[in-house]
């Protein structure tokens, strides 16, 4: 019964990440390669936890309080008409500059970025906003950041010290660099009050609708019902004015349902199978008891991520 349990948590979390090319699927063929950040990085633990899934969702929602980066979304993205194949192609990219070898990394980066050439436009404030400007790119990256820090530290295994969080922060600012983001912080506290305080933010018509999205998204019913756990957990989390900015009220009890959504995913899942096989690539030391899967890039569901 336990494992027709996990089969069942697993299937219908996986499902929301198979409906596009698998990540690091040549990544055995860069021996040695640490990547961007390597073994010893904060960021292969963080990301590597059931809790990127809850961040990934955080950041989606949070973006949308700045009216330009969400009118991108709205008048580019393909969200509404092929949702989860956008969650399987964002999840391919945060899994491969987390955990590919450089060839791997880079690839991620130059793909995002001819993505972003053609995103550009005019907000419903009437400002232009394009993409490609590092201060878009930073928005989406630092909340990106700030989202997968703050799922880990609510419902995660443990908590980051603060100098881990800000070693995190720091190795993430080096994905932003990548990116062009401008400015990226260093430090945890200094990325939370950036994102808070950030001067743009605003509600909009496009904010409303993205959320309306978010809040229902068109799922399968088994899926539909393990995304409104993980949804739930991810708007405790959210600041309280951008929950108001963009009228999302925290849901009773919703840190302490996290916390057993969370722990019931880490269970069924163990740490991302794409941790494990860049473990395997680098030749490092695989921690016993905390992978469910054997690392197989075919196996692999990685973390979730926008984008």
């Amino acid at each position: 019964m336990i494992e027709k349990l996990k089969a069942l948590v697993v299937g219908s979390t996986t499902a929301l990440f198979s409906h596009g090319p698998q990540p690091l699927a040549n990544t055995l063929s860069y021996r040695g390669d640490p990547g961007l950040l390597g073994p010893d990085s904060v960021s292969w633990e963080v990301i590597g936890d059931v809790t990127a899934f809850v961040g990934g969702i955080r950041a989606l929602v949070v973006q949308t309080a700045h009216p330009e980066v969400v009118a991108g979304v709205e008048e580019h993205s393909q969200y509404r008409t092929d949702p989860l194949g956008r969650l399987s192609r964002t999840s391919v990219y945060v899994t491969e500059t987390t955990y590919g070898a450089m060839p791997e990394v880079e690839a991620a980066v130059a793909a995002v970025r001819r993505a972003h050439v053609p995103v550009r436009g005019v907000s419903e404030r009437d400002k232009p906003y394009s993409a490609g400007q590092p201060a878009m790119a930073a928005w989406v990256h630092n909340v990106l950041t700030d989202s997968f820090l703050v799922a880990f530290q609510t419902y995660g295994p443990r908590t980051l010290t603060s100098d881990e969080a800000d070693q995190f922060v720091a190795e993430q600012a080096r994905v932003g660099a990548l990116l062009g983001a401008d400015p990226l912080p260093t430090s945890a506290d200094e990325l939370s009050r950036w994102i808070s305080e950030h001067p743009a933010l605003a509600p909009t018509r496009a904010q409303d609708q993205a959320i309306d999205f978010l809040r229902n998204p068109p799922l399968p019913v088994a899926v539909k019902l393990g995304y409104r756990l993980l949804f739930n957990a991810a708007v405790a989390t959210v600041p309280a004015n951008i929950s108001q900015l963009i009228g999302l009220t925290p849901p009773r009890r919703g840190k302490a349902t996290g916390r057993r959504s969370a722990a019931a995913l880490r269970w069924a899942l163990g740490s991302s199978p794409s941790w494990h096989l860049a473990l395997v690539r680098v030749g490092a030391r695989v921690p016993t008891g905390r992978f469910r899967h054997d690392g197989s890039p075919f196996g692999s569901i990685g973390p979730m991520a926008p984008g």
